[in-house]
């Protein structure tokens, strides 16, 4: 059995940049926004870094992962609720997509990333940490702090319900 010691340890800033392109990729799970998900991994890294950060327990990524959903929670879900739909439907049709190549590619995935961002707060998480972040069910069940089984069966419903929402 590990003793405080062996089972606590800092995270260390300097390995911080390993973990910026897995953040993105979830946090753009989460905002469908590319800009808004730069903001969001920076107002991450910059909460991470204003003091130093013990781990338990914890892998580095798993800890970055929770603390940018929680950020997303704290700054972007109040803030997300105020931007229409109306907002989008303008940008699709004032794009030239026809005769663009990729356009098509372009519009499925910004639909794909809508359906995402609408699932239900377990059903998201479960999804960027698995499909967006690349973390086995093993790594994902860490992060978030269920079992491997919930894991599983949310992901299963969390596709279930994005194929059903872009079909």
């Amino acid at each position: 059995m590990p003793t405080a010691l062996e089972s606590d340890r800092y995270l260390d800033p300097e390995r911080l940049g390993d973990h910026v392109d897995r953040l993105y990729r979830a946090a753009l799970g989460m905002c469908r926004n590319p800009h808004e998900a730069e903001d969001l991994v920076q107002e991450t890294y910059a909460r991470v870094l204003a003091r130093p950060r013990r781990l338990r327990n914890a892998d580095e990524l798993g800890y970055l992962l929770r603390t940018l959903r929680n950020t997303f929670v704290d700054l972007y879900a109040r803030r997300r609720k105020l931007i229409t739909t109306e907002l989008d439907e303008e940008l699709v049709e004032a794009a030239p997509s026809a005769g663009v190549p990729g356009a098509d590619k372009v519009a499925e995935a910004h639909e794909v990333l809508r359906a995402v961002s609408e699932l239900p707060a377990d059903f998201r998480d479960v999804l960027v940490a698995v499909d967006l972040t690349g973390l086995s069910y093993a790594e994902a069940a860490r992060t978030l702090d269920v079992p491997t089984g919930t894991v599983m069966s949310r992901l299963y419903r969390a596709r279930e319900r994005v194929a059903r929402r872009v079909a």
